[in-house]
């Protein structure tokens, strides 16, 4: 493996570095979203690349439709209310028992400096690795029409390093706002609008070999169909707020098509 300095690139991204954190925090607080550009090193992306490549033929495939609260049909609303409302989500999945033993990704999140610099941007004391074999390293495919509809995330954060940008499409489009997850109350009308185009959208530009923090818990988002040959391609980083925690037996079936 090799070591932190030749993977990130640490002269425009020093994590140890307190204050420079400080500033990454104020910045997700400010817009529940934290765009590091170039954060790898060209080498590190180049090798990452090669390596989200030979992985291809190990893809299992998903497809699902949800609402945007990615809960069970409310059946006390209208089947076109906006949180009843149907998306599709579907893209390709590579779990963390197929990376590679020395894969940059690997030494990336398992760094106590990595760790470190993410919970001092997120604000949160600890985080931990997931304890089953399939979900702390991720690489996500999106190939040609494939897409992130419009949802909530369930979790308080996330965390990704874009690898591959595709040609056209494959947009991040996201809403602030729509739901307070505290306070249990969404925005319906916000919603209804986004879900028919009838509402502005912030779209953002993320470059390979770009660090994304995101908060989208109360950040309404999605990926936009891919339009291109070339797929758009992710590794997420996962971790859990408690210790010895694993996805649920639902998602690994679906994202992976096995649980172990």
């Amino acid at each position: 493996m090799k070591p932190l300095r030749e993977i990130i690139d640490v002269e425009r991204h020093p994590i140890d570095d307190e204050s420079y954190a400080a500033r990454c925090r104020g910045e997700l607080k400010k817009t529940s979203i934290l765009v590091l550009n170039n954060f790898l090193t060209k080498a590190a992306l180049a090798e990452l690349q090669s390596e989200a490549q030979s992985l291809h033929e190990k893809i299992f495939y998903c497809s699902r439709k949800h609402n945007v609260l990615l809960t069970e049909k409310n059946t006390r609303l209208d089947d076109d209310h906006p949180c009843n409302v149907e998306v599709v989500s579907d893209k390709g999945c590579v779990p963390h028992d197929l990376i590679p033993p020395g894969s940059h990704l690997r030494t990336i999140y398992n760094s106590q400096i990595f760790q470190s610099f993410a919970q001092s941007v997120l604000s949160l004391e600890k985080i931990h690795p997931y304890v089953d074999t399939l979900s702390s390293i991720n690489y996500n495919y999106y190939e040609e029409t494939q897409q992130l509809g419009w949802h909530f995330d369930n979790a308080s954060f996330a965390i990704t390093l874009m690898i591959q940008s595709p040609a056209s499409g494959g947009k991040f489009q996201y809403v602030v706002g729509g739901r307070q997850a505290a306070k249990n109350t969404v925005d319906v009308q916000l919603i209804g609008a986004v879900l028919q185009n009838q509402h502005p959208v912030e779209e953002l530009q993320v470059g390979e070999g770009t660090l994304v923090l995101f908060s989208g818990r109360d950040t309404l988002h999605r990926v936009t169909p891919v339009t291109s040959p070339r797929a758009r391609v992710l590794a997420t980083l996962n971790y859990n707020l408690e210790k010895n925690m694993e996805l649920s037996e639902n998602a690994r079936a679906m994202f992976f098509g096995r649980l172990h």
